[in-house]
């Protein structure tokens, strides 16, 4: 009997180390992700030059911009950008943050804009981005401009440039119905 499992166990062995690793588990996945490391952060310099306004909603009366000089994509896999918000009466609030395309994309803030000067983000976690939040630029920022079709883009460019269109040349009509 010992033999016998024996065999079937190096007949299983032998059937696996042949497979091609083509498609890997759930649970081998999972550990690859658990791998991600993210880079060393490196805070830009406070918006000076080309915002660049997006819309986020209706709703608000907010506008929303993007400083075009501090978009990056990193090897990371994070989308880096300096978010302004703007208030009717002017007021800005700025902060820097990031997307994670991988799905369940997700979003982090970095550091706040504070007179010229950045105030690191000490409670920074990476949280899930979610449809319908109150912080609903992030979502928007995901869907329609950094992570489209659920990829990512792939230099600060090609986020320009969909920033300035209203949305990424991949993203359709129908997916634009907001």
């Amino acid at each position: 009997m010992k033999r016998l499992c024996a065999a079937v166990l190096a007949a299983f062995a032998a059937q696996a180390a042949g497979q091609s690793n083509t498609q890997k588990s759930d649970w081998e996945l999972e550990q690859e992700r658990r791998g991600w490391q993210e880079r060393e952060v490196v805070l830009p310099a406070q918006p000076k030059g080309e915002l660049v306004e997006f819309f986020v909603t209706a709703a608000s009366n907010f506008k929303f911009f993007v400083d075009a000089a501090s978009l990056s994509v990193a090897d990371d896999g994070v989308v880096r950008y300096t978010l302004v918000a703007r208030s009717p009466s002017g007021a800005s609030n700025i902060s820097y943050e990031g997307i994670r395309c991988e799905r369940p994309a997700s979003y982090r803030v970095y550091a706040y804009g504070n007179e010229g000067a950045w105030s690191k983000n000490t409670r920074s976690d990476w949280r899930p981005i979610q449809d319908g939040q109150i912080q609903r630029w992030h979502y928007e920022l995901s869907r329609f401009y950094f992570c489209p079709q659920g990829g990512r883009i792939h230099s600060p460019a090609e986020g320009v440039d969909a920033l300035r269109r209203g949305g990424h040349p991949s993203i359709t009509n129908s997916d634009r119905v907001r």
